[in-house]
Parts: structure tokens; C-alpha cells; sequence
């Protein structure tokens, strides 16, 4: 039981960093792949951007379905043990990635035992002879993106459930869009350090080293995390700062009614939970598009490879731009401290301000037409709101439900985020595909061919928000937290 001391501690942010660290981490295995293929894996395999678009859709219908039970899965085992096993499941399918090449030679030429440059020379010998080369590297990198897809689908359930067990609701949006920054940083850090990397050691090398540090983190996870209830290091004062939320007697108790377990089933039977699942729905895409074609656009509209050094820094500026989602995360605190809003009511006025920033997306390729700084400053700003917006919308489920539901409404959400991002992927690789085909013959508004394409896509991306928000609105007007009937004897158990 936490003892009682006159100063609070302040453990709940050592947990944040932590969540920050992992989320950081899965964003950077997420991206070694969209930093490498352009100029690494593609030459290697004959990939087109429809190949790419493939694959990366298939990581996202993954991330969709394994959604529906990831979130139940990290209600069931507990945040500890669940996000234990998530970042052990997704840094060995990061790794995996490493041995696509050898596979494809092996499979091919039944040559296995060539190591890495083994493999690429083997190929490049074969590749006017072997048609399939593409195709069998292509379902060996899906492969691969099937086990990513699965370990990181629970990365945000097990994070968003952590918050809401450490953090009082008026503090969980400014504590989801710190550790939820980590997407940025690792965003940030990929290109710094990923297109170095495999240019020196090969692409190969990059998906290990990256994938390692999620065994790293693992352990320090395993040393510090428990539950605040259970830890030590948080002392009577922080308990109750924590749970200002709850019943006061049941709190100074060191007692939290985690309310009662909720079905999949009995989740979607609320309105509260399918506003959250449309507000992901329209959005998660537009982060996904930016995270994995922005370094193909700016080699398509600029020429600057990943490796370049025109294109490192670009990449950089963009996703510095983005950190500035951490102030949209502060917004509802503000909102609550000044004029004494309810945590839902800040979080939706918030989210509303965040949909109209996004309308700027209409300028993005105009604008990347004058200069692609001021193409890089357009996605980074849409990039913040998007984070801002994402920090919010998983806070509002902390609001609406029941601690023990929380991981699983999670889940269905990023389902339906999955589902969004698979049709931005493969729409985007089928759009740009067709397009690059068409040449001038293909047009949108004053544009042709490939720019045309990804006009037709920023527009998309800056109208989802909005449309997202109204049917958010239209569905929960007000505030109205789900409330479950409990049966007696956990009511019992619990006093």
C-alpha cells in the first residue's frame, strides 16, 4: 500500500517516458522500411509503388484485424505482461525483414547459406532469367509485415491503458501526446540515421539494429513498470492525485473500482464507442500516408533520395514541425484549468480547432510547386494536428468508459484505423501507379500525371478530419460516460 508523505511524487512521468520510448522505437521499425525501398530494396527487387503500396496496406489491414483483440488481449494480461510480449513479437518481425533477400535466393536458386551481399548478387545475376523474383520477395516482405503488424497493433491499447492508470482524465491528453510524440521522434530519427546505415552496412543491417531496441526496452520495462496501486515508488499523495476521479473513500483507501469487464459485443452496443471508431476511421490514414510516401514524394517531385542530404534534412524539418502536437495535447488542460470545461467538452473543442488546421492541406502541392521547404512545413503542420488530434481521441475513451474497457474500445478503434490506412495505401500506390502510367493524360484541377495524383490525396487528407469530428459530434453531443451495471459480488469484492 503507498504510503502517505507530504510531497506527491512524480512516478506517473517516469511511466510516460517509458511508453514514450516504446512507442518512439515502434514508429523507427516502422519506418525502416519506407526509408529503404525507394533507393535500396526496389533496384534489388524490380518493386513499382503499386508493389509498395501492397505491402504496406497489408500491414495495415494486419494492424486492423489483430486490433480487434489486441486491446482485449492487454485488458486480459495486464499492461505489463501484454506490451511485454507486443514489443517481443514486433522487434522480431523488424528483424525479420533482414532476411527477405536470402529467403527470395534461397526459395529461387535453392542456394540458402550466401549471406546478404551473397543474396544480391545471386539475384542480380538471375534477375533476366527469374521473373519471380518480385512476387516471391513481395510475399516474404508481407510476411514480415504480418508479424510487425501483430506485435504493434497492441502498442497503443497497452499505452492508452497505462495513461488512464496513471494519469487523472484532465491530464491524459497531455500525457498521451508526450509519449505519443515518440511517433515523431522516432519519425525524426529514422532518416538521420536509417538511410546511413543501410548505405554503409546494407538495408538489411538497418531493419536489425533497429529491431534490437525493442529487446533493450523490454527489460527496463519489466524492471520498472507495476501498477500504481502495487509500486513503491508511488507514495499516497500521487496515488490520490492520480485517482482524483474516483471515489474519494474507495482512494484514500488505496482502493480503484476498475468497473465491470466488457465483451467486444457489448462494447460496439454504445454510441460512445462508434464515435470513436469513425474519428479514427477518417483519420488514421492521413498519418500513415505521410509516414510511409513522404520520402517517395520527394524523391518523385524532387529527386532527393533518403540518403541525400537534401533529403535527410527535409525529413527532419518535417517531423520537428510535428512535435508541436504536444501543445495541442496541453490544450484541454488548459481548457479545464481556465475555464473550468469537463474533460470531454475541452477535448472536443480542442479536436474541432485541430480539424480546421488540417484544412490547409489543400495548399500542400501548390505550394510544394514553389518549394519543397514550404511543401515540408504544410505536411508538418498537418502531421502536428494529426498527432494533436490522436492524443485527444484516445483520451475521450478514458472518459466515456470503464478502466477495464478502455484497452479493448482502443482496439476497435484501431481496427478501424487499420481499415483507414489500407485503403490510403492501396488506393495511394494503385492512384500513383495508374497515373505514372497515364502520364499528362491523367489530370486533376491544374495538374498531371503523378502531381495530379497526389493532389487528389491531400484533399482527401484535409477534409477527413472535419468530416470525422461532425460525426463524432452528431453521435455524443455531450458529455455521457458509459455506465454498466456491476454484479453484486464484485461490488462486494470491492468494498
Amino acid at each position: 500500500m503507498p504510503r502517505k508523505t507530504i510531497k506527491p511524487t512524480n512516478y506517473r512521468w517516469v511511466v510516460c517516458v517509458m511508453l514514450f520510448v516504446a512507442t518512439m522505437i515502434a514508429y523507427m521499425d516502422r519506418q525502416v522500411l519506407s526509408l529503404t525501398w525507394k533507393d535500396f530494396i526496389a533496384p534489388q527487387f524490380a518493386w513499382t509503388d503499386a508493389d509498395y503500396g501492397v505491402i504496406t496496406a497489408f500491414f495495415s489491414i494486419t494492424y486492423a484485424v489483430v486490433m480487434l483483440f489486441a486491446g482485449k488481449f492487454i485488458d486480459w494480461r495486464g499492461v505489463k505482461s501484454g506490451y511485454t510480449w507486443a514489443v517481443a513479437i514486433w522487434s522480431l518481425g523488424a528483424m525479420m525483414h533482414a532476411f527477405c533477400g536470402v529467403a527470395t535466393c534461397g526459395l529461387l536458386t535453392g542456394e540458402w547459406f550466401v549471406g546478404f551481399d551473397g543474396a544480391r548478387e545471386t539475384l542480380h545475376d538471375a534477375a533476366t532469367v527469374m521473373l519471380p523474383i518480385s512476387t516471391v520477395s513481395i510475399y516474404l516482405f508481407m510476411a514480415c509485415r504480418l508479424v510487425l503488424g501483430i506485435g504493434q497493433a497492441a502498442n497503443f491499447p497497452a499505452a492508452i491503458k497505462a495513461t488512464v492508470d496513471y494519469f487523472p482524465k484532465k491530464d491524459r491528453a497531455f500525457a498521451t501526446s508526450i509519449f505519443n510524440a515518440g511517433a515523431s521522434v522516432g519519425a525524426l530519427l529514422a532518416p538521420l540515421s536509417i538511410p546511413l546505415i543501410a548505405s554503409h552496412f546494407g538495408w538489411e543491417t538497418a531493419f536489425i539494429a533497429v529491431g534490437a531496441l525493442g529487446y533493450v526496452w523490454m527489460i527496463v520495462w519489466l524492471l520498472m513498470y507495476k501498477n500504481p496501486q502495487k509500486n513503491s515508488r508511488v507514495n499516497q499523495s500521487e496515488f490520490e492525485y492520480i485517482y482524483q476521479d474516483e471515489d474519494e473513500e474507495l482512494t484514500t483507501k488505496g482502493i480503484v473500482d476498475e468497473g465491470p469487464r466488457m465483451s467486444i459485443r457489448k462494447c460496439l452496443t454504445y454510441r460512445q464507442a462508434w464515435a470513436f471508431i469513425v474519428g479514427k476511421l477518417m483519420t488514421d490514414g492521413v498519418w500513415w500516408f505521410f509516414l510511409f510516401w513522404t520520402p517517395a514524394y520527394l524523391s518523385d517531385q524532387y529527386g532527393y533520395s533518403s540518403d541525400s542530404n537534401m533529403g535527410m534534412t527535409l525529413i527532419v524539418v518535417l517531423y520537428l514541425i510535428t512535435m508541436l502536437s504536444i501543445a495541442g495535447g496541453y490544450l484541454p488542460t488548459y481548457f479545464v484549468d481556465r475555464y473550468s470545461d469537463k474533460p470531454y467538452t475541452a477535448r472536443m473543442k480542442a479536436m474541432f480547432y485541430f480539424s480546421c488546421v488540417q484544412l490547409i492541406g489543400f495548399m500542400a502541392q501548390p505550394l510544394g510547386d514553389v518549394s519543397p521547404w514550404l511543401l515540408v512545413f504544410v505536411i508538418g503542420i498537418l502531421g502536428a494536428g494529426h498527432q494533436a488530434w490522436s492524443a485527444n481521441i484516445f483520451s475521450m475513451v478514458g472518459d466515456l468508459f470503464p478502466r477495464r474497457a478502455v484497452a479493448t474500445v482502443v482496439g476497435l478503434g484501431g481496427c478501424a484505423g487499420g481499415v483507414g490506412s489500407f485503403l490510403v495505401n492501396i488506393g495511394s500506390g494503385s492512384l500513383l501507379s495508374h497515373a505514372e502510367e497515364m502520364g499528362e493524360l491523367f489530370t486533376f484541377l491544374s495538374y498531371t500525371g503523378k502531381h495530379a495524383a497526389y493532389m487528389i490525396i491531400f484533399c482527401v487528407c484535409a477534409i477527413a478530419y472535419i468530416i470525422g469530428w461532425t460525426v463524432m459530434k452528431l453521435m455524443v453531443p455531450r458529455y455521457t460516460p458509459v455506465v454498466v451495471k456491476q454484479k453484486k459480488e464484485e461490488m462486494a469484492k470491492k468494498s
